[in-house]
């Protein structure tokens, strides 16, 4: 076989691997890449505020720093639970964000001249949460709800520890994505 022969076999094996190889690379910097902008684009529900941290209160009279948002979603509260239930009346700040704390989510309404249709839905809703086995969520009214970004009243809140969402009309997917993805989710610093 002559050389030129030898080079040109040679030379085609040559660029067949580095052909491979270069594909190879490109495979994998595809793949991490769309890895890293799935999580760069993922975003959790709701709002995320401020950790205001979880110091417990001696008393619910002693005076505290002011929350952030409203409803709270982390800071100075009581160092016990309510139980996960539906409430007729609104269970006070610094209880509730324990509760947070512990991976329950909140949903509350602030209908001050009432609103039976959107507690019924609400109601519907929470329940098969409480039927499970660790149905952490807490349901009630709640005087103030804010919009963190707008600053304007709403009539539907979804607290979690450190996040938020607020809105006005009922959304059962909204509420439920919410839900799904804080509940269950402790927050203690061991």
């Amino acid at each position: 076989m002559s050389q030129r022969r030898r080079n040109a076999v040679t030379t085609g094996g040559n660029r067949s691997g580095i052909i491979i190889f270069a594909a190879t690379v490109a495979i994998i910097l595809l793949i991490g890449g769309l890895l890293i902008l799935q999580e760069v684009l993922h975003e959790e529900p709701g709002f995320a505020l401020e950790n205001q941290g979880n110091y417990h209160l001696a008393d619910i009279q002693e005076p505290h720093v002011p929350y952030n948002s409203s409803p709270p979603t982390s800071g100075p509260h009581m160092a016990y639970l309510t139980p996960g239930q539906i409430y007729d009346v609104q269970v006070p700040d610094e209880i509730q964000i324990h509760n947070l704390e512990d991976g329950h989510v909140n949903v509350q309404y602030d209908c001050p001249d009432g609103c039976p249709e959107l507690v019924a839905q609400l109601t519907e809703v929470v329940s098969e949460y409480l039927a499970e086995p660790e149905g952490r969520v807490l349901m009630g009214p709640y005087n103030g709800i804010i919009d963190p970004v707008t600053g304007q009243g709403r009539r539907i809140a979804l607290t979690a520890w450190t996040r938020l969402d607020t809105f006005d009309e009922f959304d059962e997917e909204r509420i439920r994505t919410f839900i799904d993805a804080y509940m269950g989710l402790d927050h203690h610093v061991y």
